[in-house]
């Protein structure tokens, strides 16, 4: 089932049907059909944290994610930066893992992060090639954003920590909600 968010316009959640019998299971992870108003993704990348690790809240002005936990458990943590967006400012909290197997498609100009509830692995697809220009980010634990990462002592990089709060973003970095879906 391919719903979209009740929260974070132009996000998607995607809790896929399991099938299963004493040899596992199967499901589908991903279709293009899903999102019509996404583009092809040509990159897949995966990332494997420790139980406690943040990767703290970025975004893209022109990328697309789609994400999905095969192992483990990740708090996704979605947060409009979009001015003119119906959901500018708000904030969504998802939980991901290999036991739901539920996906997420992230538009750009919404800040995503997640925290490793357990060792995990998080896959994701992009619909752009990775552009350092396009990597931007808003501080993890800006109040005005009021995450709840469900971890008590997180383990952060140093960009993390020295991303800017979502009122100290400059005006030419600051996504608007004309941006492509």
């Amino acid at each position: 089932m391919v719903t979209p968010s009740a929260t974070v316009d132009g996000v998607w959640i995607v809790d896929p049907e399991a099938h299963g019998d004493a040899r596992g299971r199967f499901y589908e992870t991903y279709r293009r059909a899903w999102f019509p108003a996404g583009r092809e993704m040509v990159q897949a990348n995966r990332s494997d944290k420790a139980a406690g690790a943040v990767v703290g809240l970025h975004y893209h002005l022109h990328q697309a994610d789609y994400w999905l936990v095969p192992r483990g458990e990740a708090r996704v943590v979605l947060h409009d930066l979009r001015v003119g967006s119906p959901s500018e400012g708000s904030t969504e909290t998802l939980e991901l893992s290999g036991d739901n197997c539920r996906g997420v498609f992230i538009p750009p100009g919404v800040a995503h992060g997640f925290a490793s509830l357990t060792e995990l692995t998080l896959t994701y697809l992009v619909d752009q090639y990775y552009n350092p220009a396009d990597e931007l980010g808003v501080t993890w634990d800006d109040p005005e954003i009021g995450a709840d990462w469900g971890v008590s002592d997180p383990i952060l990089s140093e960009r993390d920590q020295a991303n800017p709060r979502r009122g100290d973003i400059p005006a030419d970095l600051r996504p608007h909600a004309s941006l492509r879906r």
